[in-house]
């Protein structure tokens, strides 16, 4: 699973030794660290999974909330009881879906989402990327985080963002790297361990996806 946090995640500063004691490395076998050129054909490695821009009607809502909290707290203990925080009412969600028969589930149903990824502008034209992670049965489909991240550096690069960065865990540095980010500092979040990572705008070209009204915010009650 590629993992990362945002700005919003408190803690910066804490030593490592205060981590969660439950925490996991969030690279598994199978993630892909060789990426090849992704730019080429992002989605097409595999029809089995798709990537959505989530808006405030979509029955994936669900889903998407469930995996984050799924992944950032009952698994990673990142957070305690919920994950969600101030800038779920800013942030555009992204979740990845698979499309198989084999599931037995109807289009849209919770256990569709195998990726989650929001994307935030923190300031006029600074895009954010953050609470990535992919569903634990699905870490060896190494092309899921790959179209998360440029999900959401395309989408926000077509929204007029002339940066993008991402805090990203350090165990997940070299897989960013390999897809066109590199490395502008070092920091603790939470007291783990994460670079500050910044997309290389120029890899990843802008998409056509229309940018939703202020309405489409995601419901951030309980």
């Amino acid at each position: 699973m590629v993992s990362c946090l945002d700005p919003s995640s408190c803690g910066i500063g804490r030593s490592v030794s205060s981590a969660p004691h439950l925490f996991t490395p969030s690279v598994r076998a199978g993630i892909g660290i060789d990426a090849d050129d992704f730019r080429l054909s992002p989605t097409a490695s595999s029809n089995r999974f798709t990537f959505h821009l989530l808006r405030a009607e979509s029955s994936l809502n669900q889903g998407y909330w469930s995996l984050r909290r799924s992944i950032f707290c009952s698994e990673q203990h990142v957070f305690e009881e919920s994950d969600r925080d101030e800038l779920d009412a800013i942030a555009y969600p992204i979740a990845a879906l698979h499309h198989s028969s084999e599931r037995g589930h109807d289009d849209g149903a919770e256990t569709d989402v195998v990726g989650v990824v929001r994307i935030v502008e923190t300031e006029p034209r600074l895009w954010y990327g953050g609470r990535l992670g992919v569903h634990s049965d699905f870490r060896r489909h190494n092309q899921i985080g790959k179209g998360l991240i440029w999900k959401a550096v395309t989408t926000a690069n077509g929204w007029g963002c002339d940066r993008f960065l991402a805090t990203v865990q350090i165990q997940n540095v070299r897989f960013f790297r390999r897809l066109h980010w590199s490395s502008i500092d070092e920091l603790e979040i939470r007291g783990i361990r994460h670079h500050l990572m910044e997309a290389d705008l120029g890899y990843y070209l802008p998409s056509r996806e229309q940018r939703p009204i202020a309405s489409h915010h995601l419901s951030t009650a309980a």
